[in-house]
């Protein structure tokens, strides 16, 4: 089972950036979208020329901001909305599908914004979030995937010193809350195959930062302990363009 996890940062403007294309030299099993920036309707006709999956979306309240989309070619048991949480659930962040042997869980986690100004409630977020982790884990193995808007460690952004504790994403708030994950059990993918490696999943769009390659590692698929041992690789593909964020994914014996 191939699984990829994808920020495309408006899919309505990556629409017309060959997608479609993209998906189908993609080929997975599962992909499952982050800030989409658009309503269930709009991800369903940006979706339209899509075939061989089911598609599911959680939008937020407010237009053009956030969302998540699953696409699967086997129909989920049951497809869950949020968190059940009023404060989080407003912006489309969360979606789980249930599958006979695990949930697969799409996330795109709050970013603590310009001068740090939500990072007290990306505090709360990240202990609401590891809380309803461990609640799905509790019933069957979990994989979670999407954008954590965090590098977990030095080696995961270009430029630690100047960026820590100064800009969102790497603050020992965050960092912190994402080893919160790990310590509980669940394997950064990535990490766990390529303990040595550099490489990023986003770069900003300022500065010619992906040509020079000054990024971040924020997009993450993590899985259960249960399940590290059936995944057979794990990867992120820097080649695939159309948001300022790239594919990641593991493929998995299930």
């Amino acid at each position: 089972m191939k699984i990829i996890s994808w920020n495309v940062n408006g899919i309505r403007s990556i629409q017309d950036k060959g997608f479609a294309e993209t998906l189908a030299q993609l080929d997975a099993d599962c992909i499952l979208l982050q800030e989409n920036k658009a309503q269930v309707d709009q991800v369903d006709k940006a979706l339209a020329g899509i075939e061989g999956y089911h598609i599911y979306s959680n939008c937020a309240e407010r237009k053009g901001y956030s969302g998540v989309t699953l696409l699967s070619r086997q129909a989920p048991l049951q497809v869950i909305h949020d968190m059940g949480i009023a404060e989080h659930d407003r912006e489309g962040r969360v979606m789980v599908a249930e599958f006979e042997h695990f949930f697969l869980l799409n996330v795109y986690v709050p970013n603590s914004g310009e001068a740090l100004a939500r990072l007290d409630y990306r505090h709360s977020w990240d202990l609401d979030f590891l809380a309803y982790c461990l609640q799905l884990q509790s019933k069957k193995p979990l994989i979670a995937c999407g954008d954590f808007n965090v590098a977990h460690q030095e080696i995961d952004i270009a430029r630690p010193k100047p960026n820590y504790n100064k800009s969102a994403g790497y603050t020992q708030v965050e960092i912190d809350g994402f080893s919160a994950f790990v310590d509980a059990g669940l394997v950064d993918s990535y990490r766990h195959f390529h303990p040595d490696s550099i490489a990023y999943s986003w770069w900003s769009y300022r500065g010619g930062a992906r040509a020079r390659n000054v990024g971040w590692r924020i997009d993450y698929v993590l899985t259960s302990n249960a399940l590290i041992d059936k995944v057979k690789q794990a990867f992120i593909l820097p080649e695939i363009k159309g948001s300022d964020h790239c594919p990641v994914g593991i493929e998995i014996d299930l």
